[in-house]
Formats: structure tokens, C-alpha cells, sequence
């Protein structure tokens, strides 16, 4: 591993500098931060922060619809089906299409079971005691004052024909529907006549009949009917639910979509501010403290990221030996925008390492002669390699 043996200008020890993350902005001032330049990176860094979290917010919400689909890369998206917004409208208008289809196919087969009522009450109409039974009860020639008192709901099976065949919407909707009245027109009429009387024996006989033929003929049909409806409607429903997940998995993914070519936008921009800082920072030679500091926090630095400390220094320096197991580096010999570069790589390995450097023991081939203010505190002029 290649090691760095630190020539700088410097003057009094300073071991007991702590440099740490927590207090870089101390242990390492920037002289001239251009303000303006810093300001626009804190802003785009906290902007990118937001939409992050946004993102994972919409990876919260993408896996609460049990879709069983994970989600990755940038921000946690993975943009897999970008049609599904297309999709989830097809949903739409062929769930549409399906409801008409059922809804046709339906009517056609309550309309089937409505003729077969309608058989069973031509039976019943043609009776020899139907006649009392056919026409709306004359309350007034027949002088039944009280009829409305006592019956709230009168019906006749007249009334009930005429109902079946209606064409202008007033008609019935349902065999049970036709079924009900029929049972209200005989319960009326054994209501209002007492027990014993003609009509309550009559409209008892036809009740009867009635209740034969519907228990056995048509009835199992219409609670087959009643549960083949329920089933439809179930699947209905349950379709309904996943066309409102397909739908909210559309607006998902194009939020995600909108979030992520923020976020490029926005690294874009990062990335623009970040390469103008070293034409910007280079306008201005560092100080002998700068430079001593920078020493110290080189020293300090992994094998790993010491090599990429090394080869910053060699893009700028075609003549510089970064071979060997330790290369003397002449600070005082780099010029500003190494320097720069050198200072603000060293930041940043500092933040992300989130620990004191101080505290850190590395391998390699550092090597280090008594302190790094050993060396660096020697006088020693410009460009001259010195060793302790």
C-alpha cells in the first residue's frame, strides 16, 4: 500500500487539533466558501432530501396495495409497467362493456322467468272463483267505509297484469316483485272478510293454488337467479376494487416517474455547483495554516482513500511518482486547485464516515516520522524534499 510522507510549511505543534465530523467546519475553515455557490448546494442537496423522501413514501404506499411487486433502484423505484396508467383505462371501458353485457343478460333472463310468472297467473285468473279478485275493490258502491282503515296497501290481480305488461318504465323489475303483490291481493282480501265468509274462502283457495305452482315451478329458479346475481355483483365488485388499484398504481408510478426526473435534474444541477467550486475556490492560494491542516487531516486518512488523496494529486502532476510503498508529497509544491480538490475530497470522506478520525486505527504503510507536526513544523524552503 502506498504510504505519504507530508512536506508543508507549518509552526507550532497542533496535536491536540481534534478534527472530527462533528466539528470539520472548525477543524477545517473555508476561507472563501463563495457563499453564493454553497448556498445554491445546501439548497439543491435539501431539495434532493425532500423528493427522497417522497420517494420512499410512494414505495410505503405502492407496497401497502399487496401487489407483491418490491420496488428498486434510484429513490427505490423500479419503473417495470409504464403502461399501466393505459392500462387501468382499458379496465375502465372494458369493465363498462361487462357491466352492459351482464346487465343484458339479466333483463334477458328475468324477463324469461317474468313469462313463466305470467303463465302461473293466467292459471290462477282463469279460476271459476277468480272474478272478485280482478278489478280494484268499489269501496264506495259497495259501501266499505272502513275499507282503507283497515287495508293500507289494496291490490288486484287486474292491477298486477296490466303492471306486468307495461312499456314505459313503471313496470316490474323483478319476479319476486310480482310475486309479493299476488300474496298482498289474497292476504287483503282474507284480511278484510272474516273466516267463513265466501271471499275469505275463495281468495284462501286461490292463495293456495298460487303458493303450489310458485314453490314448485318457479321459485328454485328465481333463488338460483338471486344467488347468480349476488356472485356477479361480488365480482363486480371485486373488479371495481382492482381497477381503483390499477388507477392508483398509474398516479403512483407517475408520481415516481415525475420524482425521479426531478431528482436527476436536481443531481444535474448538484453536479454543475459541485465542479464550480475548484475553478472558483482555485482564484485563491491557500494559507500556511490551510496547507498545515490539510497535512494533518492527509495523514489521517484510510490506505484506500489515501490512494485516491494521491491520485488527485497526479492528474495535476504528470511528473508525480505516486508508485512505491511511500511517496513524499511537497504540499507547499501543489498548486491551488490540487490543493482545493484535496481539501474538499478530505471533507467529505470526514462527514461520511460519521466518527472521529482521531480515534481510528489504519493499516498500510503510513508512515509517520515522530509527529505529523514533526514534520511539517521544520523550516524548510519551497519545493525541497526534506525527511526528519
Amino acid at each position: 500500500m502506498t504510504g505519504l510522507r507530508l512536506d508543508a510549511p507549518g509552526h507550532e505543534d497542533e496535536a491536540a487539533a481534534d478534527i472530527r465530523p462533528g466539528n470539520s467546519e472548525e477543524a477545517l475553515p473555508l476561507q472563501d466558501p463563495k457563499l453564493e455557490i454553497k448556498r445554491q448546494i445546501e439548497e439543491v442537496t435539501s431539495r434532493i432530501e425532500e423528493i427522497e423522501q417522497q420517494v420512499n413514501d410512494v414505495v410505503q404506499v405502492r407496497a401497502s396495495l399487496n401487489k407483491g411487486k418490491m420496488l428498486s433502484g434510484k429513490g427505490g423505484i423500479n419503473s417495470k409497467d409504464r403502461d399501466k396508467e393505459k392500462n387501468a383505462l382499458n379496465a375502465k371501458k372494458n369493465q363498462l362493456s361487462d357491466a352492459a353485457r351482464r346487465e343484458a343478460a339479466t333483463a334477458k333472463r328475468m324477463a324469461e322467468l317474468m313469462r313463466q310468472f305470467g303463465t302461473i297467473l293466467r292459471q290462477i285468473t282463469q279460476h271459476k272463483w277468480a272474478w272478485p279478485f280482478m278489478k280494484p275493490v268499489d269501496v264506495e258502491g259497495l259501501n266499505l267505509h272502513d275499507y282503507y282503515d283497515v287495508i293500507k296497501k289494496p291490490m288486484d290481480l287486474g292491477t298486477i297484469r296490466n303492471r306486468m305488461e307495461a312499456k314505459d318504465g313503471t313496470g316490474y323489475r323483478h319476479v319476486q316483485e310480482i310475486c309479493d303483490d299476488v300474496r298482498l291481493v289474497f292476504s287483503n282480501a282474507m284480511t278484510y272478510n272474516h273466516e267463513g265468509t265466501d271471499v275469505h274462502l275463495m281468495a284462501k283457495t286461490l292463495s293456495e293454488k298460487f303458493e303450489d305452482k310458485w314453490k314448485t315451478s318457479l321459485e328454485p329458479k328465481v333463488i338460483e337467479e338471486d344467488a347468480k346475481r349476488r356472485q356477479e355483483e361480488k365480482e363486480v365488485h371485486m373488479r371495481d376494487l382492482e381497477t381503483i388499484q390499477l388507477a392508483e398504481e398509474a398516479a403512483l408510478e407517475k408520481h415516481a416517474n415525475d420524482l425521479n426526473n426531478q431528482l436527476d435534474e436536481l443531481y444535474s444541477q448538484l453536479e454543475v455547483l459541485r465542479q464550480e467550486v475548484a475553478p472558483q475556490c482555485s482564484q485563491r492560494m491557500m494559507t500556511t495554516e490551510e496547507k498545515r491542516q490539510l497535512g494533518q487531516s492527509l495523514s489521517h486518512l484510510s490506505p484506500e482513500d489515501l490512494s485516491k488523496a494521491i491520485q488527485l494529486i497526479a492528474q495535476k502532476n504528470p511528473d508525480f511518482k505516486a508508485s512505491g510503498e511511500e511517496v513524499e508529497v511537497d504540499i507547499d509544491a501543489q498548486d491551488a486547485s490540487t490543493l482545493w480538490r484535496l481539501q474538499h475530497f478530505v471533507r467529505a470522506v470526514m462527514v461520511s464516515q460519521n466518527k472521529s478520525i482521531g480515534s481510528r486505527t489504519f493499516g498500510g504503510n503510513v508512515k509517520r516520522v515522530g509527529s505529523v507536526s514533526d514534520v511539517v513544523g521544520k523550516p524548510r524552503k519551497r519545493g525541497r524534499k526534506t525527511s526528519p
